[in-house]
C-alpha cells in the first residue's frame, strides 16, 4: 500500500475512533441540534466536567468539532454536520444485522 494512501486511511480510523464512544455520539447529536458549552453538556449526560472535557478534547483533536470563545464561556458546534450521515450507514448496518439474526431463528 502506498504511503498516501495509508496517511488518508490512518485519517479515516482516527475520526471513527473519536466517535466511538456512546458519550461522544451524544454529543454529536446535541451539537447537531445547536452550539453548547461544557456545561450544558455536562448537564445534560450526567457526568463531571472533566470527564466531558475529554471527550470533547478527543472529537477537537480529529477536527469533528470547534470550539469558540463567547464572553467567558467556551462553546462547541459541529465542524462538519455531515458526519452524522454517518448514522444512517450505521442504523443500516444494524438492521441488516437484526434481519440476519431474525431469519436465522427462523
Amino acid at each position: 500500500m502506498d504511503v498516501q494512501r495509508y496517511k488518508k486511511l490512518e485519517a479515516r480510523a482516527g475520526i471513527l475512533k473519536a466517535m466511538a464512544h456512546p458519550t461522544r455520539l451524544f454529543i454529536l447529536e446535541e451539537l447537531a441540534e445547536r452550539k453548547h458549552n461544557v456545561g450544558e453538556l455536562t448537564e445534560k449526560i450526567g457526568a463531571d466536567i472533566s470527564t466531558i472535557s475529554k471527550h470533547l478534547n478527543v472529537l477537537k483533536s480529529e477536527g469533528i468539532i470547534h470550539d469558540e470563545r463567547m464572553g467567558t464561556n467556551i462553546y462547541y458546534h459541529l465542524s462538519c454536520p455531515c458526519v452524522l450521515n454517518f448514522y444512517q450507514c450505521v442504523e443500516g448496518v444494524i438492521k441488516s444485522k437484526a434481519d440476519e439474526q431474525a431469519s436465522l431463528l427462523k
